[in-house]
């Protein structure tokens, strides 16, 4: 296999216990991913990224890992898997599975042998500080410090997350080699990679200092720890020559905030992962102090944030991008204006993520454009996040009413309700009650539904995936150069893909028309989101609201 056989292909998320349950118990598994292959095959997936199907108890819904090498049983088996990865081979579907090693669960066996024996050897695969108080004012992810007292001990010990996920010590070599181990079995296997989660935080302030308060708590983000921390480098390069550069493996890391010398370090020509997601458009709007402090992004912040980051990491490496995942609300919901959501928008938005440079990663429902759910109170939430966030409202003055709004917008819990594939009571996912689903869910956004109208969502996302596969424009696509056009035309998102071809991706994100005035004659158009097209003589192209048209020019 060649070494970059990533490169020009298309990716999809699947979070595993949302997306199709074959057993008749509410939960998605792998049996029911197996079954919709061909569906995703004519979507034009060639990498399917699942979320954990690991032995958890599912406090975090699997990112709490208690036994690396089991399929929990709620997925199924060991020997699903193992047909799941071989009917997706057979299809051209490479497996990559994520890959947890900051934390593990608190239920699994090194845990337990450290809580048995806290002086033993099994503690120092996790970080259990001698002290009498807290050892520093860090606040986790969820909330809460990130230090919790170990039972019968005088120490604590870290979790970066919840405290069912105590962090695990990378700074013991045998701990790592247990890890490569685990990695290299899996990739053994048959999967040809991972995502991999949170991989920042493996590094830490081993002074374990603390920092000016971020918040009223008297806590800091444990995020900002980050920065005083011992480096990531010497843990990486060992990770990626102890096991991926041993099978060839795809690897996508979830990284914030890296500076241009970590890119080189992650996806530079000798980076330590294939690709990086690009979080920019994401995270814009946040302003770190809890959901209900959020500004909805614009247009031109989108524009911008594209524009940036293509600058400054095409000339490294390659960029995973997305509009939404498990971890986000739906992109629909969150980069259109309420009042704008419609076929139109989604086919526009879908336009800018997916034809940009890298590798596009659609996430399930994405491709029939679903949209946030609708939950009545804070009870009806799973996502620990969520809950937090609802909670952070509150202290900080909000009513109940407006902390359920604001979490609404942005709860996880909106990614994570079971995929739609009809109309029927249960979404055509099950035919039991999900185990979590919204009390309104808009039931006319589904796969049957769209499957025949040619008009839909569904049929363009396979518009869109084609032109990958294009015979004269697809290699531009795959792997041309990104060029901006039209930056100073206010609301207008267009760009050139550049290689043996070019090819021009024009979208006009906003509820009025605007005109732009073309520099070269369109040889053909390749794909427009609407049936109209307002060209004049000239080579003026008048783009209708939320129109996107791609052409190719000489």
């Amino acid at each position: 296999m060649e070494k970059d056989w990533w490169k020009g292909k298309i990716a999809y998320q699947i979070y595993p216990k949302s997306f199709n349950d074959s057993n008749h118990d509410g939960i998605g598994d792998l049996k029911g991913i197996t079954q919709k292959l061909d569906y995703l095959k004519d979507l034009g997936i060639e990498i399917l990224w699942l979320s954990p199907v690991y032995k958890s108890p599912f406090v975090d819904q699997g990112y709490d890992i208690a036994d690396y090498y089991a399929i929990d049983p709620i997925f199924g088996t060991m020997e699903d898997m193992d047909e799941l990865i071989a009917e997706a081979k057979a299809r051209g579907i490479s497996i990559i599975m994520d890959l947890v090693v900051n934390h593990c669960s608190d239920q699994h066996e090194w845990f337990q042998k450290a809580l048995a024996d806290p002086d033993g050897e099994y503690a120092d695969y996790f970080y259990f500080i001698e002290s009498d108080t807290e050892p520093s004012n860090w606040r986790s992810y969820f909330g809460g410090s990130v230090w919790e007292k170990v039972p019968n001990s005088t120490k604590y010990y870290l979790h970066s997350f919840h405290k069912a996920q105590p962090d695990l010590n990378w700074q013991n070599p045998r701990l790592r080699q247990e890890i490569y181990d685990m990695i290299n079995w899996w990739l053994k296997k048959g999967i040809a990679g991972f995502r991999i989660d949170a991989i920042i935080n493996i590094k830490k302030d081993l002074s374990w200092t603390s920092l000016p308060a971020d918040q009223e708590d008297g806590l800091v983000a444990v995020q900002a720890a980050l920065a005083n921390a011992q480096p990531i480098e010497p843990f990486l390069r060992e990770l990626t020559e102890q096991t991926f550069d041993k099978y060839n493996a795809f690897t996508v890391g979830e990284v914030f905030d890296e500076t241009e010398e970590e890119l080189q370090f992650f996806i530079g020509e000798n980076g330590v992962f294939s690709s990086i997601f690009d979080f920019k458009q994401a995270i814009l709007g946040q302003k770190g102090n809890g959901w209900h402090d959020f500004d909805e992004p614009t247009a031109e912040d989108i524009k911008k944030s594209i524009f940036q980051v293509h600058e400054r990491t095409d000339k490294i490496g390659v960029l995973s991008t997305i509009i939404e995942n498990h971890d986000e609300a739906r992109g629909a919901s969150h980069f259109i204006p309420h009042a704008d959501v419609d076929t139109a928008s989604k086919k526009c938005l879908a336009t800018i993520a997916l034809l940009r440079k890298g590798i596009p990663f659609i996430y399930q429902g994405q491709e029939i454009g679903m949209e946030n759910q609708y939950f009545e109170a804070i009870e009806d939430y799973d996502d620990i996040s969520t809950i937090n966030g609802y909670q952070v409202a509150l202290k900080d003055g909000l009513s109940e009413e407006e902390a359920l709004a604001v979490i609404g917008k942005y709860s996880r819990d909106n990614a994570r309700t079971p995929m739609q594939w009809t109309d029927d009571t249960y979404l055509g996912f099950s035919d039991v009650k999900p185990w979590l689903m919204s009390q309104q869910p808009n039931r006319t956004i589904n796969v049957a539904e769209q499957e025949n109208n040619p008009q839909s969502v569904l049929h363009y996302y396979r518009a869109l995936t084609g032109l990958y596969r294009h015979d004269t424009y697809g290699s531009s696509l795959r792997y041309g150069a990104f060029h901006p056009l039209f930056e100073e035309v206010e609301n207008v998102i267009a760009y050139e893909r550049r290689g043996e071809r070019r090819v021009q991706v024009l979208t006009n994100f906003q509820a009025k028309a605007q005109t732009l005035q073309l520099s070269q004659p369109i040889e053909e158009v390749l794909l427009n989101n609407l049936e109209v097209l307002d060209l004049d003589k000239d080579d003026c192209l008048t783009l209708a609201p939320y129109q996107a048209v791609v052409i190719a020019v000489s």
